[in-house]
C-alpha cells in the first residue's frame, strides 16, 4: 500500500447525542402481514467442504432478499424452481400474491456445487444476475414494480468460470459506450496455504460494455480483473463512474498480475534490496556520536572534506555529490567534532554534544540510510527501564491502589472478533490502493442503500453508536461522510448473540436487526412527544423518546431475508414472506 493516502473518518458532532439515554421498551402493537409462498425459497446449504468461517459469512449468512432501493417497497426472491419472484407493495392491507418475473433457463437441481443465486440491481432498468453455478446474465428489465413495463430480457450471458455470488454491480455511460461493471465474489481452495485454512477470496471485477458491429448491438467482455484476500470482505462496491472499487475487509486485497507486470515488479524488488545495505553506522553515549562510514580503497585522505557546524553535517568524497549532508538531530560542540581513517578503509567521525544526556532517536532528520548500533549495556539499561511495565502473573500486586487493567473486566459485548479492518479504496486504471482507512475497533456492523445514484452506505460501531457512512467518489476532500447516527446500537447489538441480519431505513428513522428464528428487534431513533413527559429522578422535562420494539413472527423456518423501508421490514422464511409495518407513511 506504498504511495496509498492514509486518511480518518471525521464524525460530525452535530449528529451525536452524549445525552441519550437508552431505548424504552414499546408494547405498542406491530402491523404483522404474511404471504404464503406457492414453493419454497431457492436455499443451497453450505456441503461438507465449505467448512470455514468465510465459507459460513459469504454463503451461510446469505440475504436471500433482494431490496430493489430503485423503486420504493420492491422485492425480489428466486425459488427453488429458478423462478425471480417479485412482490410490489403499495397497500399492506391488498397484498398481491408474488409474481414470477424471470425463469432462470438451467435446471439448477442438475449441478452439485451450486451456491445461491444473486441479484443486484445496477439500475432502473438494468439487472445482474447469477444462477451460482458459475453463469451470470445481464439483464434489461424495464422499469420494474410495475407489471405493464416490467420485462426481463437477457442481453448478455455467459459461463465465468467457477461459481459465484454477485456482490455489486453499476450501470454507467462513458464515452457514448454503455457499460455494466459486476463485481463476483468466490472462495476458492488454495493449495499453497498450508497453515491457514486452505482457501482464499477472489473478488472478479466484470466490465461488460454495449458493442456496434455493423449496425448489430450487442453486449461483450470488456476487461476482467482479479483481486485476492484471505477474508471475505464486509462490504465491495464498485463507484458510479466505474472508476474505482471500495473494500472493508479484516485482511487485505490486492489485484493480480500479468506475468509482464510481475517480472517487473520483482526487477524492482530486486533493485530495493540491493540499496538495502546501510550507508554508515553510528553510535552514542551520553557525550559524543560515532559514525562509521566505508569508502572506497583508492580514495585518500585529500580527497575527504567533512564539514561541522553546530546543526549541520556534510560529507564528500573527490568531487561527487555530498555523501552524507543534512540536519543533525542535536546541536554539536562542532569545532571539538573530528574524524580520522581507521585501517580498514572506513572514515570514523566523532561528534560531540552540546547538551549531554537525551539520545537522539535519529542521526541526521528524515535520512533512513544509517542504521544505529546499540551496545550490551545501552539494551540492558532500557530493558531495565521499561521492567515494571511487564510481569508474569496478571496482577503482580493486587493490594495496590490502583491494579493494572484486567481484561477479564470488559463485557462480553466490548470483545470483537477480529483485531482490525481496513477500508481501502483501489483505482480501476492503476489498480494501486489509493486511500486507505484503519477501521481499528470500528466494527463494521451493515450496509444499506440511500441513494441508489451513490455507493451503498456502511455502518460501523464508534464506541456504543452506530455511525452510518456515504462514500462521495467523486469528492477527495470529503470521500466518506457521516449522514446519520444510530444512538447506542453498537452496544445493544453486540448484547445479541443469534442474530444474523441487520438493516437501517434509507430515511434513517429506525434500525433492525433479526435472529436465526422469529424475533425481530426494531429501535426507533428519538421522536418528539405528543405528550408531555417527566424524568421523575431529575424532575426534567423529556422532550423526546427512543423506543425498542419487538416483533415475534409466527413461523418456525429460519429466516434467509431481511429487508428494511421507511415504511416497512420485510422478513422472508422459507415458506413465507412477513411484512411488519413500522412506520405510516405520510
Amino acid at each position: 500500500m506504498a504511495g496509498a493516502a492514509h486518511c480518518s473518518l471525521q464524525a460530525k458532532r452535530l449528529l451525536l447525542d452524549p445525552k441519550f439515554e437508552g431505548y424504552k421498551l414499546s408494547l405498542e402493537p406491530l402491523a404483522c402481514y404474511q404471504l404464503g409462498l406457492d414453493a419454497a425459497v431457492a436455499e443451497v446449504k453450505l456441503r461438507d467442504d465449505q467448512y470455514t468461517l468465510d465459507h459460513m459469512r459469504a454463503f451461510g449468512m446469505y440475504n436471500y432478499l433482494h431490496l430493489d432501493s430503485w423503486y420504493q417497497d420492491n422485492v425480489y426472491y428466486v425459488d427453488q424452481f429458478g423462478r425471480v419472484m417479485n412482490l410490489s407493495v403499495t397497500l399492506d392491507t391488498a397484498l398481491q400474491k408474488p409474481r414470477e418475473v424471470f425463469r432462470l433457463p438451467t435446471d439448477l437441481t442438475a449441478y452439485d456445487n451450486r451456491l445461491c443465486a444473486s441479484i443486484h440491481f445496477s439500475s432502473s432498468t438494468w439487472v445482474t444476475l447469477s444462477d451460482g453455478t458459475g453463469r451470470l446474465y445481464l439483464i434489461k428489465s424495464g422499469k420494474r414494480g410495475n407489471s405493464a413495463s416490467e420485462k426481463w430480457e437477457i442481453a448478455f450471458n455467459e459461463e465465468l468460470g467457477s461459481p459465484f455470488i454477485i456482490a455489486h454491480s453499476v450501470s454507467f455511460v462513458k464515452s457514448d459506450m454503455h457499460s455494466v461493471a459486476v463485481l463476483l465474489l468466490r472462495v476458492e481452495k488454495d493449495e499453497l496455504d498450508t497453515k491457514g485454512s486452505g482457501f482464499h477470496i477472489t473478488l472478479e471485477w466484470v466490465t461488460i460494455a454495449e458493442i456496434s458491429k455493423e449496425g448489430d448491438h450487442r453486449y461483450e467482455i470488456f476487461k476482467r480483473r482479479v483481486l485476492q484476500g484471505k477474508s471475505v470482505p464486509h462490504y465491495a462496491a464498485i463507484e458510479p463512474s466505474g472508476d474505482g472499487l471500495m473494500i472493508v475487509s479484516y485482511k487485505p486485497f490486492k489485484f493480480m498480475q500479468e506475468e509482464d507486470e510481475k517480472l517487473e515488479e520483482n526487477d524492482d524488488a530486486k533493485a530495493a534490496n540491493e540499496k538495502k545495505d546501510p550507508l554508515y553506522y553510528w553510535q552514542q553515549t551520553e557525550d559524543d556520536v560515532t559514525i562509521t562510514v566505508h569508502i572506497p580503497q583508492d580514495i585518500t585522505k585529500d580527497d575527504i572534506k567533512v564539514h561541522f557546524s553546530p546543526d549541520n553535517i556534510c560529507v564528500t568524497l573527490k568531487d561527487q555529490p555530498p555523501l552524507m549532508e543534512g540536519k543533525l538531530y542535536s546541536s554539536v560542540d562542532h569545532e571539538s567534532c573530528t574524524w580520522i581513517i581507521r585501517e580498514n578503509k572506513s572514515l570514523e567521525i566523532s561528534l560531540i554534544k552540546k547538551n549531554e544526556g537525551p539520545r537522539w532517536p535519529e542521526l541526521i532528520v528524515g535520512d533512513t540510510r544509517g542504521e544505529f548500533i546499540m551496545d550490551s549495556s545501552q539494551c540492558s539499561e532500557i530493558a531495565e527501564s521499561l521492567m515494571h511495565l511487564t510481569s508474569e502473573v496478571m496482577n503482580p500486586n493486587p493490594e495496590k491502589e490502583n491494579p493494572p487493567c484486567n481484561a477479564q473486566e470488559l463485557e462480553e459485548c466490548d470483545a470483537f472478533l477480529e483485531d482490525s479492518a481496513s477500508l481501502c479504496r483501489f483505482d480501476g486504471d492503476t489498480l494501486k490502493v489509493t486511500h486507505v482507512i484503519n477501521l481499528g475497533s470500528n466494527q463494521y456492523l451493515f450496509s444499506v442503500v440511500v441513494d441508489p445514484r451513490e455507493m451503498p452506505c456502511f455502518c460501523l460501531r464508534h464506541d456504543v453508536d452506530a455511525l452510518l457512512w456515504q462514500p462521495h467518489s467523486d469528492q477527495p476532500e470529503n470521500m466518506w461522510e457521516h449522514i446519520a447516527t444510530f444512538n447506542a446500537l453498537g452496544y445493544v447489538q453486540a448484547s445479541k448473540q443469534d442474530k444474523k441480519f441487520m438493516a437501517c431505513a434509507p430515511d434513517y428513522s429506525y434500525a433492525a436487526l433479526c435472529e436465526c428464528l422469529r424475533r425481530v428487534f426494531i429501535y426507533r431513533q428519538p421522536t418528539p412527544l405528543s405528550t408531555v413527559l417527566y424524568n421523575r429522578k431529575e424532575g426534567r422535562q423529556v422532550g423526546q423518546v427512543a423506543k425498542q420494539l419487538v416483533a415475534t413472527l409466527e413461523a418456525n423456518d429460519p429466516i434467509l431475508g431481511f429487508q428494511a423501508t421507511s415504511e416497512r421490514l420485510f422478513v422472508l422464511t422459507t415458506k413465507t414472506l412477513f411484512l411488519i409495518k413500522v412506520n405510516s407513511g405520510n
